[in-house]
């Protein structure tokens, strides 16, 4: 039964910060989740991370590809001394269930929601899952632990931010974002997966593979940025959807097993529902290097606001 709990809450247990960092940043030209844009060389990363730590996270977990973790590694060596634990899990292609294998020609793995199971084994305490190139900002990370915090710890509860769309677009080319859809007291709904959208004529469209528009949204619709909050009970139902999956799209080399599209099917199965948190938050991320830029540029400003230091780390 969805949300049935044992009535203990995870009140009092710090919440850990699962860091999605596995992509190699193909359209992005290199290991963007490590590049330097801050004043004293910080990565976006570095930011969500001094975040959860002022928000109260005891712990951060990377997802990380074998390839780039002795480089990712080397970029967070010692920052975060004393002040937050760090592991470090791998993301692997063959990391399917028993009785599955990977299909002839998948180069990849299987996407956000296959990520997150990568982290099963380190996960013992309510998470919260970012995207390592994206910024959310700390009153994001703030509201979504708060939330871990007063859920049952069996439950299956979870929850969202969601951000405007049109503060989340990039323009430098299309991007691919998940459209909420949640009932009037804020119940998830429905995720659907866009994978080219783009501002055009004060709006946002959504474009097909042959750049035709397939549908057109005002801007602030709520958006998924992959901020989302969970209870370990999460893994266990992910994993079993993950074999459906495969069970029904494991043949296709570039099928994706995404979060959203996890909660869809535990929401439609009432195992499990989502609270949608809605944000006016800042979200801002590089998905093209010609966004670096910009990035940098709004960094400075926050550090001249006063709200980050010149430099995070000592």
């Amino acid at each position: 039964m969805t949300g049935a709990a044992t009535g203990a809450t995870l009140e009092g247990m710090k919440p850990t910060l699962l860091v999605l960092a596995a992509g190699m940043g193909s359209r992005y030209g290199g290991v963007k989740q490590i590049d330097p844009v801050g004043p004293g060389n910080e990565a976006i990363i570095d930011y969500s991370i001094y975040d959860a730590i002022r928000a109260g996270y005891g712990r951060v977990v990377f997802v990380v590809r074998e390839e780039i973790e002795a480089d990712v590694r080397e970029f967070f060596a010692g920052k975060f001394d004393g002040q937050i634990d760090v592991d470090y899990v791998h993301q692997d292609l063959s990391d399917v269930p028993d009785g599955f294998s990977v299909p002839e020609g998948r180069a990849k793995p299987w996407g956000t929601a296959h990520a997150v199971l990568a982290a099963r084994t380190a996960i013992d305490a309510p998470f919260a899952v970012i995207n390592g190139d994206d910024f959310y900002g700390r009153a994001a990370l703030q509201t979504i632990g708060d939330h871990l915090a007063s859920l049952p710890v069996d439950g299956t509860d979870y929850a969202m931010v969601g951000y405007r769309l049109d503060r989340t677009l990039s323009d430098n080319g299309t991007v691919s974002r998940g459209i909420v859809s949640h009932d009037d007291e804020g119940w998830l709904q429905s995720i659907e997966e866009h994978t080219k959208l783009i501002a055009r004529d004060g709006r946002v469209a959504s474009l097909d593979e042959s750049d035709r528009v397939r549908a057109w949204f005002t801007g602030d619709e709520a958006t998924s940025m992959n901020l989302f909050g969970f209870t370990p009970q999460a893994m266990a139902q992910f994993q079993e959807r993950f074999a459906a999956f495969l069970t029904e799209f494991g043949d296709q080399p570039k099928s994706e097993f995404y979060i959203p599209y996890a909660m869809n099917l535990l929401k439609e199965r009432g195992e499990a529902r989502m609270t949608v948190l809605r944000s006016d938050s800042e979200w801002f991320g590089v998905t093209y290097r010609e966004d670096r830029p910009a990035v940098v540029q709004r960094i400075r400003e926050l550090v001249d606001a006063g709200e980050y230091p010149e430099r995070l780390w000592g």
